[in-house]
C-alpha cells in the first residue's frame, strides 16, 4: 500500500511516541518516532519528512530551537508543535519560529490525525499552485518572444526596463498576428504580478449592453437578469494583469468609463453606489492606429494619452524577415513535443520561400503554417510539399514576374503606378534603397533615380506631403549597408 506521508514525531514522553505512531501507522502514514532535539535533526538531515509532530519541551533542548534549526537548514516542511502548556505566548513564539500548527496535550489522536491531515492538504495546495506558477511562467514567459532583428532586439530591451514595474499601463500596438498577446502575457508572467492572474478581455467578444458589466460587475436586481451581485473582471483580476484586447474597438461611453478607473483605478459595479478600489496592471492592445482613430472622432483623445504611458509598436513579419528562421525553429520544437515528432528543420529552398513570402497574417499565419506542415509531412526534414498552396502559389516579394496587372479599356497611369511601388517598396524597408531594389527588381542607382525623377521625400512615402528642404530625404545607411 502507498504512503499517504513520511512523519517524523518528537516527544520525550515513550507513551505518547508509541500511541501517536501506532495510530498514525493504522492512518496509512509512515513514521519515525524520536525521544530527543538531537536525534531528531540527524533523522531530519538523514531522511525526508513530510510533516514534523514536535514536542515543546524536550531532554536537552525546546521544540522553539529545533523548529529554528530545521528552517535555517532550508527544511521547509510543516511542524506541528506539541505541548502541557496552553498558552498565546506559546503559540506566537511556535508560529514565528516557523511552526505550521499548535496543538495542547492532553489530546485525542483522532485530533492529531485530522490535523495532519489538514496540514498535509495545504502543504499539497501550495505545491501545486507554485508547480503551475512556474509552469505559466515557462509556458508564457520571455522564451516565447522570438527574435534577433534590430527591432525585436530594442523591443525586448524595453520590455526588460518595463517588466518590474508592475502598476504603469501599457499600450502595444500592431498588426493582427504580430504577438501583442504573447507580449502582454511576458510581461505578466516574467514580473512583480506574476503570482496574480491574468485576465484576457477581448473588447470585442461581447455585446456593449454586456461588456459593462463584465469589466465592473453589477449589482443584484442592476438589470432584469441580475438575480446576484457579480464581480467584474477588474475585480477578478486582484494582484494582478488586465489584457484589453482590441482596445481600438471600445465604444466611447466605456472609453470615458475605463478613463476614470486607469486614473485612480476605482469603479462602481453596474447599480452599484459606492466606489471599489483594485490593484491591477493594465496592458492595452490595438491593431488600429489610435491616433488617427483619435483624429477622426473615434477615440477619446485623453485616454490615448493615458493608455499610452508605455508604448510598444510590433512590427509586421514582413519588416524583421531576419526572425523568420528563429522564429521557424522555434515553432518545429514546440510541435515536436505536442505532436511527438523529431523533425530537425527545413530544407534551404523552403526557408528561402517562407523568407520571401509577405505574411500577411503575420507571426500568427507562420505558426500556423509551420503546424499544417508538422502534421501533414512524413519527413524528419520539411519542404515545399509540406507548404499550403495559397503560399506557394502567393507572388513573392520582389518577384516581378510572378504576377499580372489585369489593364482595363479605360487604361493606367504607368507614371503614377511606378511612383506608388517605389514608394511601398521604400516604405518596407525604411529607406534602405539597396533592399528597396530587390523587392523591386532593380538596383541601387535605379532607385536613386526614381527618387529623384518622382521627387520623393520620407514624407512622401509616410503621409503623402513633401517634407521642407531640398533634396530627397531617402539615403542609403551608411554603417552595415544592408
Amino acid at each position: 500500500m502507498t504512503s499517504r506521508g513520511n512523519v517524523l514525531v518528537v516527544d520525550d514522553e515513550k507513551l505518547i511516541r508509541w500511541s501517536l505512531k501506532s495510530y498514525l501507522e493504522q492512518e496509512g502514514y509512515k513514521v519515525t518516532a524520536i525521544e530527543d532535539g538531537k536525534s531528531a535533526l540527524q533523522a531530519a538531515d538523514e531522511d525526508t519528512f513530510d510533516l514534523v509532530l514536535l514536542d515543546y519541551r524536550l531532554p536537552d533542548t525546546d521544540g522553539i530551537t529545533i523548529c529554528k534549526t530545521l528552517r535555517s537548514q532550508g527544511q521547509d516542511m510543516p511542524i506541528v508543535m506539541i505541548t502541557s502548556y496552553s498558552s498565546v505566548e506559546h503559540a506566537v513564539q511556535a508560529m514565528q519560529a516557523g511552526a505550521s500548527d499548535y496543538v495542547t496535550k492532553p489530546f485525542r489522536n483522532e485530533d492529531i490525525g485530522l490535523r495532519v491531515d489538514r496540514v498535509l492538504e495545504t502543504v499539497r495546495l501550495k505545491r501545486e499552485i507554485e508547480s503551475i506558477r512556474k509552469e505559466r511562467k515557462e509556458t508564457f514567459g520571455f522564451g516565447k518572444v522570438v527574435g534577433s532583428s534590430t527591432a525585436m532586439t530594442a523591443i525586448l530591451k524595453l520590455v526588460e526596463r518595463i517588466v518590474p514595474i508592475g502598476d504603469a499601463t501599457i499600450l502595444i500596438q500592431g498588426e493582427s498576428g504580430t504577438g501583442k498577446d504573447v507580449l502582454a502575457k511576458a510581461i505578466h508572467y516574467g514580473g512583480p504580478r506574476s503570482t496574480g492572474p491574468f485576465v484576457n478581455i477581448t473588447c470585442t467578444a461581447l455585446p456593449e449592453t454586456l461588456l459593462e458589466s463584465e469589466l465592473f460587475g453589477h449589482e443584484r436586481g442592476a438589470f432584469t437578469d441580475a438575480k446576484a451581485q457579480k464581480k467584474g473582471l477588474f475585480e477578478v483580476a486582484q494582484s494582478g494583469t488586465v489584457f484589453l484586447d482590441e482596445i481600438g474597438d471600445l465604444s466611447l461611453p466605456l472609453q470615458s468609463k475605463l478613463l476614470r478607473f486607469l486614473e485612480d483605478r476605482s469603479f462602481r459595479r453596474v447599480g452599484g453606489q459606492k466606489d471599489i478600489t483594485v490593484d491591477v496592471r493594465v496592458i492595452a492592445a490595438t491593431n488600429k492606429d489610435l491616433k488617427k482613430q483619435v483624429e477622426r472622432g473615434l477615440f477619446r483623445e485623453d485616454l490615448y494619452f493615458r493608455l499610452k504611458v508605455l508604448p510598444i509598436f510590433l512590427p509586421p513579419l514582413r519588416e524583421r524577415e531576419q526572425d523568420i528562421p528563429l522564429l521557424v525553429q522555434h515553432f518545429i520544437g514546440e510541435f515536436n513535443r505536442e505532436f511527438k515528432k523529431s523533425v530537425k528543420g527545413v530544407t534551404p529552398a523552403l526557408m528561402k520561400r517562407l523568407e520571401e513570402y509577405a505574411w500577411p497574417g503575420n507571426v500568427r499565419e507562420l505558426r500556423n503554417t509551420i503546424e499544417r506542415a508538422m502534421i501533414l509531412g512524413t519527413q524528419d526534414v520539411l519542404g515545399g510539399e509540406d507548404l499550403p498552396l495559397d503560399i506557394i502559389d502567393e507572388p513573392v516579394r520582389g518577384d516581378a514576374g510572378g504576377f499580372r496587372l489585369k489593364l482595363t479599356k479605360s487604361g493606367i497611369n504607368l507614371e503614377a503606378l511606378e511612383k506608388d511601388l517605389v514608394t511601398q517598396a521604400l516604405q518596407l524597408t525604411n529607406g534602405n534603397q539597396t533592399k528597396a531594389g530587390r523587392l523591386l527588381g532593380i538596383n541601387r542607382d535605379q532607385v536613386r533615380y526614381r527618387i529623384e525623377k518622382f521627387h520623393l521625400h520620407h514624407a512622401d512615402a509616410a503621409n503623402g506631403s513633401p517634407e521642407k528642404g531640398d533634396g530627397p530625404a531617402w539615403r542609403e545607411p551608411q554603417a552595415n549597408g544592408d
